[in-house]
Parts: C-alpha cells; sequence; structure tokens
C-alpha cells in the first residue's frame, strides 16, 4: 500500500496535478488565443484611433478576467478533491461551489484503467478509471477518476486486491434471490403439505 494511504482515511492528489493544470492553461493561451488574439491586437489601430480601447474593453479586458479566474479557481478545485478506500468502497468529492460526492462498492467494479499522458509522465502522476457495471449489467462506464496519483501502479494494485477479495454484485443479487426463492419454495410445500393433512382428516371424519 502507498506510504500515505491508510484504509478509511481521505486522501489528496499529488501536487504535481496542480501544476498539470496550469501547464494546460498555459498550453491553452499559447494555442487558442495567442495566435488570434496578438494579430487582432496590431490590427485594430490601423482601423481608427478609437478601436484599440473598443477591443481593450470588449475583448482584452474580458479575457484577463477570465484568466485571473482560471488562475485562482484551479488551486481552489484542487484543495476540494478528496477520495478514500475502505474495506468495502471507494469514495470520492469534489467541487469548488457544488460539492459531488460519490461512492463505488468493490463488487460493481469491472475494470481500471490507468491513463497518463506525456506531460503526467514528465510529472511522475497518471489518473485511474475506475469503471463499474452499467445499468443494463452488459456496459462499462468511467465511474470514478482518480487524478494525481503519484504511485497509481501501488494503488491500483491495492484496489484490485479488494475487487478479488469481493463477489460481482451480480453474483451476490442472484444468490439472494435463489436464497428467497428456495425460502418460498419451502413455505409453498409446507402450506401444501398442511392443506393435504386436512383433506385426510376431513375424510377420515366422514
Amino acid at each position: 500500500m502507498p506510504a500515505e494511504i491508510n484504509l478509511d482515511e481521505e486522501f489528496r492528489p499529488a501536487p504535481q496535478l496542480r501544476t498539470l493544470y496550469f501547464i494546460y492553461l498555459l498550453l491553452a493561451i499559447l494555442i487558442g488565443v495567442l495566435p488570434w488574439c496578438v494579430p487582432l491586437v496590431l490590427y485594430i489601430p490601423r482601423i481608427s484611433d478609437t478601436a484599440p480601447f473598443i477591443v481593450l474593453f470588449f475583448l482584452v479586458f474580458p479575457l484577463l478576467a477570465f484568466l485571473g479566474f482560471i488562475v485562482y479557481w484551479i488551486p481552489r478545485y484542487y484543495g476540494t478533491i478528496r477520495y478514500k478506500l475502505t474495506h468495502d468502497e471507494v469514495v470520492w468529492q469534489r467541487g469548488v461551489w457544488f460539492r459531488q460526492t460519490g461512492v463505488v462498492p468493490y463488487n460493481r467494479i469491472t475494470n481500471i484503467d490507468t491513463i497518463q499522458g506525456p506531460i503526467s509522465r514528465m510529472l511522475g502522476i497518471a489518473a485511474l478509471r475506475i469503471q463499474t457495471a452499467g445499468y443494463s449489467g452488459q456496459q462499462t462506464r468511467a465511474e470514478i477518476g482518480m487524478n494525481g496519483i503519484e504511485h497509481f501502479e501501488e494503488l491500483r494494485a491495492l484496489l484490485m486486491q479488494f475487487i478479488r477479495g469481493k463477489k460481482p454484485a451480480a453474483v451476490e443479487t442472484y444468490e439472494a434471490e435463489e436464497k428467497e426463492a428456495a425460502a418460498t419454495g419451502t413455505g409453498e410445500i409446507l402450506r401444501e403439505l398442511v392443506r393435504i393433512r386436512e383433506l385426510l382428516e376431513q375424510g377420515v371424519r366422514r
């Protein structure tokens, strides 16, 4: 088990996840903003004297405000991410203004995938995508994304140990239904025997 993870205790993603978010933001600025923003700012003054002020007011200032909000939001969001492992389930929570919490029992987990891009590889972290059985029992979907995990191979191995120690939900449901059916069948047999005895007693009395 990774040293920083204890059962029934919350743990957070590695600090490199916060760095990863800032790198994504920088790439978004370099690729998605600067290629059209810089030529626009250089071209606008040629149109009129007031055009630069219009661009600053309606384009540059809102863009800077949005980027400032993202810079403020990233550490706040990172600080809300929590994971917890128990003997029976995985618990996660996140969200700055709207808190989200989820619980996934081990017996519903069907697969755990490891996702690591080139930047995540340089930072030494990865994401675990925990898949669970779909509502139809045939399809799978990613129920939990455990992002920014540093010792991801050890954590995945630990989760797989818990999963192997639990019966799948479908098996537990089938066994419960089987026991219920057996109990119901036994009760019906007993009632039928009582009815036969009553009929026999009525025949003897006649």
